[in-house]
């Protein structure tokens, strides 16, 4: 089939075809359907090749699938997928878009409070503020470090030196998040499964940080989210508040989550 003199139908084929290849990792179309915003019966004529999606709802399709609007003419086994590691072809069914994508219900989007033991002072906690995000299918996570951890280690402490950034996959009971630095100055490894609580909105796990054994610092420790939801005088209060504080500072729910008292195994 030629690029140059392609029919309306033959570019509907495409693009039909193509979406039925994205969508057969989903175990639910109608679920599919849902997350990317479309009604399930304008979603099947597009499966089918009967319509195309408007500019504003192909956009999202891409976003969602991570591929471009060559979905339109070639085969989409044929595009190479966004460079990078994680989408690179010998890491895709592993890392990459073909993983569970992270739903909103189990991971909401949005700021969370968390809390953990001091990496470089055992005696001290910090507790700090992360943006959870989304670009499509993929869950994203930012925030910086304290200003005040970055000058101990003789590390510049402006806004961009502070900032970490990584991505969060769903796994089977829980999930894991890579987190650095820019330019992988730093990185940490974070796992997070979700506490029974009565406003459900707590996560608990552990950090690791990537550097060499040490007798006078930890490398792992429990750590604690909260999510914040929009309420706004909280996201702004853990902000102004964040950095290190004694064990008697963090909110009671924090503590006892953290078990101060039992060694992390």
């Amino acid at each position: 089939m030629s690029l140059t003199a392609r029919t309306p139908a033959q570019l509907r084929s495409m693009f039909g075809s193509n979406l039925r290849t994205l969508a057969a990792d989903y175990p639910s179309i109608s679920a599919l359907a849902r997350d990317l915003g479309i009604n399930r019966t304008q979603f099947n004529r597009y499966l089918s090749g009967e319509s195309f999606p408007r500019p504003d709802v192909l956009a999202r399709i891409c976003a969602f699938f991570s591929v471009d609007a060559r979905v339109l003419l070639e085969p989409v086994d044929k595009i190479n997928p966004a460079a990078g590691l994680i989408s690179s072809e010998y890491l895709r069914d592993f890392m990459g878009p073909s993983i569970q994508p992270v739903s909103e219900e189990s991971l909401p989007s949005g700021f969370y409070q968390f809390a953990r033991r001091s990496f470089v002072q055992g005696d001290q906690y910090v507790r700090g503020l992360v943006l959870i995000k989304r670009e499509g299918s993929n869950t994203f996570i930012r925030g910086y470090e304290p200003k005040i951890a970055m000058a101990m280690q003789g590390i510049p402490a402006d806004a961009r030196a502070r900032e970490y950034r990584g991505f969060v996959m769903q796994i089977e009971d829980g999930f894991a998040a890579t987190v650095a630095r820019r330019n992988a100055m730093t990185a940490s490894f974070n796992y997070l499964s979700r506490v029974t609580s009565f406003q459900n909105n707590f996560w608990v796990g552990y950090v690791a940080r990537t550097v060499r054994e040490s007798s006078s610092s930890m490398r792992m420790t429990r750590l604690v989210y909260e999510y914040l939801g929009e309420n706004t005088e909280r996201i702004l209060s853990c902000a102004r508040n964040a950095g290190f504080c004694r064990l008697d500072e963090l909110i009671p729910f924090h503590q006892r989550l953290l078990q101060p008292e039992d060694p992390f195994r």
